[in-house]
């Protein structure tokens, strides 16, 4: 039998800035263990991730091993949101157009349909 070593994480509020309006979202912050993993071998109900970085960055993240669709979250260093996209499970690939500080990995259940909701777009097949 194989255990998961659980490594306390921060949680913490932050507030989204997105067309002119303002989301306070609950998260927490990833330390180095868990941001290796993010939402990999979870289930749907886990809490949102905080990623966040010392400097403006592009990197790529990828969902082998999510088993589930999640809502990504790029943001700024005032947390003014630059970017979001929905991630179907498996994806090899994932990236932003623009340059980002921090981003959040939202798992998208019924428990964060207002957070889906904020950004008015289309996401039936997902609710």
């Amino acid at each position: 039998q194989v255990e998961f070593i659980s490594v306390p994480s921060i949680s913490e509020k932050i507030s989204l800035n997105f067309s002119g309006k303002s989301l306070d979202l609950e998260v927490k912050k990833t330390n180095l263990f868990s941001r290796f993993f993010g939402l990999m071998f979870r289930s749907s109900g886990t809490e949102s991730l905080l990623f966040d970085f010392e400097r403006d960055c592009r990197i790529k993240i990828h969902s082998l091993f999510v088993f589930f669709p999640f809502l990504i979250i790029w943001l700024n260093e005032e947390n003014k949101v630059v970017g979001h996209e929905i991630v179907k499970p498996f994806r090899f690939s994932v990236s932003s157009r623009k340059k980002f500080r921090k981003f959040v990995e939202v798992p998208i259940n019924r428990k964060n349909q207002r957070i889906l909701d904020f950004f008015d777009d289309n996401w039936e097949r997902f609710k």
